[in-house]
């Protein structure tokens, strides 16, 4: 994973805050909740979070973005890492809840089985995971350089996955399935209306 850490720290050295507008909308936890954010990047959902009456410990792989987050007002109140979300430094079934927000679409194959697994393991019984990525019916999907199958490189060194409904159910097939949906837009571009498409999903582990 070093040329993947490499590559988002020079584009947070030359961006800075990447990541700007309305974070996702939040569920439901209960106060008190251990929640954990995975690649939270400069704190756009991160600063959602805080908001909230849980326990919140957010990981990236890029220290660039980590210090980025830590800039950011209350995050004083969270547990900040520097970790490889494929290989998390915390015990087995310590979270209540899990979000992987733009995230696995930006590794590989091996990366995103092997991300979905540490999820699996330090998840509680009962707890959820709450997911989102770019559909392959997103206007970007196919735009780069083919990597490998739906996956696409641009600029920098970043890689982006285009993912199906199905092929986000299979990658957390240990877990139960709560719902699986695309969500669709348009957004105008130089007068002319183009698809967007994420999908978005929640998992259980079973209790």
């Amino acid at each position: 994973m070093n040329t993947h850490k490499s590559a988002w720290d020079e584009d947070y050295r030359r961006r800075g805050d990447l990541w700007g507008g309305a974070p996702p909308p939040l569920p439901d936890l209960p106060a008190g909740a251990a929640v954990l954010e995975l690649g939270c990047g400069n704190g756009k959902t991160l600063a959602a979070l805080i908001r909230q009456p849980w326990s919140v410990t957010a990981v990236d792989i890029s220290p660039r973005a980590v210090s980025l987050a830590r800039r950011r007002p209350g995050t004083t109140t969270a547990a900040l890492v520097v970790a490889d979300a494929a290989c998390l430094p915390f015990r087995r079934e310590v979270f209540d809840a899990v979000f992987l927000v733009h995230v696995a679409g930006h590794l590989p194959e091996t990366g995103r089985k092997s991300v979905a697994s540490a999820i699996c393991r330090v998840l509680r019984p009962g707890g959820a995971v709450f997911f989102r990525a770019f559909s392959v019916e997103d206007m970007r999907a196919g735009k780069g350089a083919e990597t490998e199958p739906q996956t696409f490189r641009r600029g920098g060194g970043i890689i982006t996955h285009y993912f199906t409904e199905t092929e986000v159910a299979v990658l957390f097939a240990p877990l139960a399935p709560v719902s699986v949906r695309t969500h669709r837009w348009q957004m105008r571009i130089r007068g002319r209306d183009l698809p967007r498409a994420e999908i978005e999903a929640v998992f259980r582990k079973r209790g």
